[in-house]
């Protein structure tokens, strides 16, 4: 059994007043080739492509113009929304795009506006990442009411997720980070996933 201090360093840290958890995560993540095609059958099913056709219809809601999508999961977003780069981390991923001549660096440019669906609670820095955005940041992200909500959740995923939020926790931050929330939805739960917010952010 691990000491009082040993899981201090190495497990979960939960801060309530923030609402915001923190989980080291190990330096080696399981994003290769096998992760990009999980993501791909996912992406070709009925329920992925209204995923996808709601995360459009969000971002033209509060924005016209092309974004950068930051982890690009397989490529659906960069693929139906025209005029869409995309960013990622994962060779596989970066390969794809650039067969298709639709890479871009994040922190080459600022740009004016970042969607990352299912991505900022994977980023090791993510105000940097954030940071990049001059005028909005588009965002699908699980949402936990507690410490023992997340430990529940199928979304603690100990090898890929740093992350945890609340829905005040993560709009205090983005809020400390220069932007206010211009709309928050759960269609995503609503299109059956399991605890998953979406919101549009606007810098002010």
């Amino acid at each position: 059994m691990k000491s009082f201090y040993q899981e201090l360093e190495s497990g979960l840290v939960f801060l309530p007043e923030l609402g915001i958890g923190r989980y080291p995560v190990p330096a080696s993540r399981p994003y290769d080739e096998q992760y990009f095609e999980k993501y791909q059958q996912l992406a070709d099913t009925d329920t992925g492509r209204a995923l996808t056709q709601s995360r459009i219809e969000l971002v033209e809601r509060h924005f016209h113009g092309p974004v950068l999508d930051v982890g690009i999961g397989a490529g659906q977003f960069v693929s139906t929304r025209p005029g869409t780069l995309g960013y990622d981390v994962n060779p596989a991923g970066i390969a794809w795009l650039n067969e298709r001549s639709a890479f871009a660096d994040l922190y080459a440019n600022q740009w004016r506006a970042l969607t990352m669906w299912d991505v900022l609670e994977h980023i090791d820095e993510p105000e940097l990442a954030v940071g990049q955005a001059s005028e909005s940041v588009f965002v699908s992200i699980p949402i936990f009411t507690d410490a023992g909500d997340i430990l529940r959740s199928h979304h603690f995923r100990k090898n890929e997720h740093i992350w945890y939020f609340t829905d005040d926790g993560i709009k205090r931050w983005f809020a400390y980070q220069g932007f206010e929330c211009a709309e928050q939805n759960i269609i995503e739960c609503q299109l059956g996933r399991k605890g998953v917010a979406s919101y549009a952010f606007r810098r002010v």
